[in-house]
């Protein structure tokens, strides 16, 4: 039984490293000036911007992760911690959020997440 805790929980560790490596090889590509809260030029936003429509899918995919129970705790809460600040605090992040969420279907938990403040787990929405 012992095994078979352990082995899950390592798998866990390895799936939830390899979105972090997903994440940090996403945001390789968006310019440092976006990440540390500066304003991009028009040119460089549009060379950032599929990058910036890539974060954001890869955020509602997390969440989705979450709701399935796929990302344990204390990882979902440093992710959403991340996302919450990006898109709220930092102006390019936050320019590309608003000119992507009103074209796009994709993103319904993205949008959901953010209406309730980033405060409510996912996890608990398949619940009620």
């Amino acid at each position: 039984m012992w095994q078979l805790r352990a082995t899950k929980i390592i798998h866990q560790l390895e799936f939830e490293d390899s979105l972090d490596k997903e994440y940090r090889d996403l945001v390789a590509r968006i310019p440092t000036k976006a990440l540390i809260g500066s304003g991009l030029s028009p040119v460089e936003y549009a060379q950032a911007f599929d990058e910036f429509y890539r974060y954001f899918d890869l955020c509602n995919q997390q969440i989705i992760l979450r709701m399935r129970k796929r990302i344990g705790q204390d990882v979902w809460s440093e992710w959403c911690c991340g996302i919450a600040c990006n898109i709220e605090k930092l102006p390019a992040f936050k320019r590309a959020w608003e000119d992507i969420k009103d074209r796009s279907d994709s993103f319904k938990e993205l949008l959901r997440l953010q209406a309730e403040k980033f405060l409510v787990d996912p996890l608990k929405w398949t619940r009620t």
